[in-house]
């Protein structure tokens, strides 16, 4: 009887243990922080097309890195100002998304950023 009684104990513990443990298998959770897989054979980001415009319109505004604010000393405006700081561009807004201050990029936004900086931050 009694070690029926252990028997089922153990099943309980077990059982719980293993219910609770899969909770957080959520690949966001899991990974946050880290960016997530992106096809860069699919997603062919140019500089003049798709970079630039996104830069333009999310970064190089006013009050941020557009000439006249250059917030933290940024100027975001030509590709030699983009490509110096890419690194830092890819460590702000696709791997910490602190970037730009106003909201994260969308993961379509992220993707492009993230597939021309790594293919070297081409002038195309």
């Amino acid at each position: 009887m009694r070690s029926s009684n252990f028997c089922v104990f153990i099943f309980f513990i077990t059982a719980t243990v293993t219910a609770t443990g899969c909770r957080y298998n959520k690949e966001e959770l899991l990974y946050s922080g880290r960016p997530t897989a992106t096809n860069c054979i699919i997603i062919n980001a140019k500089f003049a097309t798709d970079v630039l415009p996104l830069i333009s319109s999310k970064c190089a505004t006013p009050g941020c890195h557009n000439a006249a604010s250059s917030a933290g000393g940024a100027v975001l405006v030509t590709y030699a100002q983009i490509a110096a700081l890419a690194s830092q561009i890819n460590q702000r807004s696709v791997v910490e998304k602190t970037m730009p201050s106003n909201g994260p990029l969308s993961p379509a936004e992220i993707a492009i950023l993230k597939c021309w900086i790594d293919a070297g931050a081409p002038n195309n």
